[in-house]
């Protein structure tokens, strides 16, 4: 009976050392900041931060850029051993700024507020900062213009990553044809996460148009809120077994990425 006893109490003592090595969340908003500091940074020097906009994308949420960053960031957080900052939902939408639903945030607002962000990160204790992008146009250089002065500025790492960009490449193995926003990629994604969010009975093909080449044109709003890439490629086609494929690719493919960075990082002393 006593080995016996002795036996509960190692195990016991087991199970709570390995809870001990995980968060009981990854979500920063959802942690005590009592358990944050026994991570942070001790344990865990990686942060997520999701960046998106409110925008239309044709038959998927407006919040599509919110929805598969922060989908991204919960697939890929354990195997980082990080956190996840609460995703920035609001950004710089640009030519699709007056549809219904769609927020445009000026650049001169936004690029202060995610410095502070930024700053607020490492000050926090992290050293890795991962942006997480879900929307393009010019957000994309703001977030990295301004992700580069704090890295300089506070000595900390940033990776700015825009994830449809970065995996153009699997968007070709898994669709045989390029994209587009609101196009076959990103309604995939957005289907793998929550096919809720897909209402394809609201599809129509004409709905979309080819992003002009070569500048060719320019037209404020943009006449459709389905963009493709490449002319006559790209059109939705809300296969499930392509888009879970699609999902677990990507995910794969941001991953490696950024597992590369940080241990280039190290390598380097950074």
């Amino acid at each position: 009976m006593k080995k016996l006893i002795i036996t509960l109490l190692a195990i016991s003592s087991c199970t709570l050392f390995t809870f001990a090595q995980n968060p009981s969340t990854r979500e920063m908003d959802r942690i005590n900041w009592m358990e944050f500091a026994e991570f942070v940074p001790e344990k865990i020097n990686t942060v997520l931060l999701p960046t998106g906009t409110l925008e239309p994308h044709g038959v998927i949420n407006n919040g599509a850029d919110n929805t598969a960053p922060f989908a991204m960031a919960k697939d890929l957080a354990d195997k980082l051993n990080a956190l996840i900052a609460p995703t920035l939902n609001y950004g710089i939408t640009g030519s699709m700024a007056n549809y219904p639903g769609a927020f445009q945030i000026s650049e001169e607002a936004y690029a202060p507020f995610i410095r502070d962000i930024l700053k607020g990160l490492a000050r926090n204790g992290f050293k890795n900062i991962i942006i997480l992008n879900g929307h393009g146009g010019g957000q994309t250089a703001v977030l990295q213009q301004v992700a580069e002065k704090v890295s300089n500025e506070l000595g900390v790492r940033t990776l700015v990553i825009n994830w449809w960009t970065y995996a153009s490449d699997v968007t070709m193995e898994v669709f045989k044809e390029d994209g587009g926003h609101a196009g076959l990629n990103e309604t995939a994604y957005i289907q793998a996460i929550d096919p809720s969010l897909v209402h394809k009975e609201r599809y129509n093909p004409n709905q979309a148009t080819a992003y002009p080449q070569n500048k060719a044109w320019s037209a404020v709003p943009f006449p459709s809120s389905i963009g493709l890439y490449q002319e006559g490629q790209g059109y939705p086609n809300f296969d499930q077994k392509q888009a879970d494929e699609y999902f677990r690719k990507v995910n794969d493919k941001v991953l490696k990425l950024i597992q590369d960075t940080i241990a280039k990082w190290e390598l380097a002393g950074l």
